[in-house]
C-alpha cells in the first residue's frame, strides 16, 4: 500500500475501478459502490458508458490533429487507456496522467516506466498551475501546440466553492488554438432518489459528488466552441450503438479552442 493511502476512506478512483470491473479497490470502495448500485443498478452501465465516451473523445481529438493529451483525474489504469487510444491515430502521441491518489501513480509507474512518451504525476487538479508547471508534465506537453485536456468524471469531485469552473478556465488560457477539452460530470437531472442516496453514501469523503445543472455544465465550455452533438448524456455523444436512459445521468461534451 503506497504512503498516503488510507484503506478506510473511499477513493473515487477505486470506486470507479470497481464499477468498471477492476480489482484494484478496497472493502470501503466496494461498500460505497454497493450502496450506489442498490439505488441505481444501472450505475455500472453508466461508468462503462463514460469510459466509452472518453475513448470516443480522444479518437475525435486525435483525428483533429491533437498529438498530446493530459488526463486529469486519470484513475487506476484501464485498457485501452488514453495513450493506447491516441496512438491508434498518432503512434508517437504523448500523454500525461494526473491524479491525487498515490495508488494511481504506483500502478501507472509499474505499467508504463518503459514508455518515454507517457508520464504520471501525483497532483491535485484543484491546483491547475501546479499541474501545468510540473516538470513531469512540461517534459512532454508543449502548450504552444494543440493539446487535448480531459476532465472526464473528475470535476464533480470539485465543489463550486473550490472553483471548478475556474480550473477549466486556467487550462483554457494556457492552451493553444486548436486545443480541445472533454468534460463529463454528474447531471442534476439524474433520478432524485439515486442522487440523494449517492450523496448520503459519500458525504464527508473524497468521493462526494457535485451534481450540476445543464447551465452549470455548459459554463465549463466558456471560451470553447462546443462540437456536435453538444453537451449530452455520455451514451449519446457520437455513439456506435443506440443506448437506453439510465437513472444516474452523466453528461459529456467536447469543446475546441478557436
Amino acid at each position: 500500500m503506497p504512503a498516503g493511502t488510507d484503506p478506510t476512506v473511499p477513493s473515487s478512483a477505486r470506486v470507479y475501478d470497481y464499477l468498471l470491473g477492476g480489482k484494484d479497490n478496497y472493502e470501503i470502495d466496494r461498500m460505497v459502490a454497493g450502496r450506489l448500485l442498490s439505488l441505481a443498478p444501472d450505475t455500472r452501465s453508466v461508468a462503462k458508458a463514460n469510459r466509452a465516451f472518453l475513448a470516443r473523445a480522444v479518437r475525435f481529438m486525435a483525428a483533429q490533429g491533437v498529438r498530446q493529451f493530459v488526463d486529469l483525474g486519470a484513475g487506476i489504469p484501464t485498457s485501452p487507456n488514453v495513450h493506447e487510444i491516441a496512438r491508434e491515430v498518432h503512434p508517437s502521441a504523448r500523454v500525461v496522467y494526473v491524479d491525487n491518489d498515490p495508488l494511481v501513480k504506483v500502478y501507472n509507474d509499474a505499467l508504463l516506466t518503459a514508455d518515454a512518451h507517457v508520464a504520471t504525476i501525483e497532483e491535485d487538479i484543484r491546483r491547475p498551475d501546479a499541474v501545468m508547471d510540473h516538470p513531469g508534465l512540461r517534459a512532454l506537453i508543449d502548450f504552444d501546440e494543440p493539446v487535448g485536456v480531459l476532465f472526464v468524471t473528475v470535476l464533480h469531485f470539485v465543489s463550486d466553492e473550490e472553483g471548478a469552473h475556474g480550473i477549466v478556465a486556467r487550462w483554457r488560457d494556457r492552451m493553444a488554438p486548436g486545443s480541445h477539452v472533454a468534460v463529463s460530470n454528474m447531471a442534476a437531472e439524474s433520478d432524485a432518489e439515486a442522487v440523494e442516496g449517492l450523496k448520503a453514501a459519500t458525504a464527508g469523503t473524497p468521493a462526494h459528488s457535485t451534481f450540476r445543472t445543464r447551465g452549470e455544465l455548459l459554463r465549463f465550455f466558456d471560451g470553447f466552441e462546443l462540437v456536435e452533438p453538444g453537451m449530452v448524456p455520455v451514451q449519446r455523444w457520437r455513439p456506435a450503438l443506440d443506448s437506453v436512459p439510465t437513472r444516474m445521468v452523466v453528461e459529456g461534451g467536447v469543446g475546441r479552442k478557436p
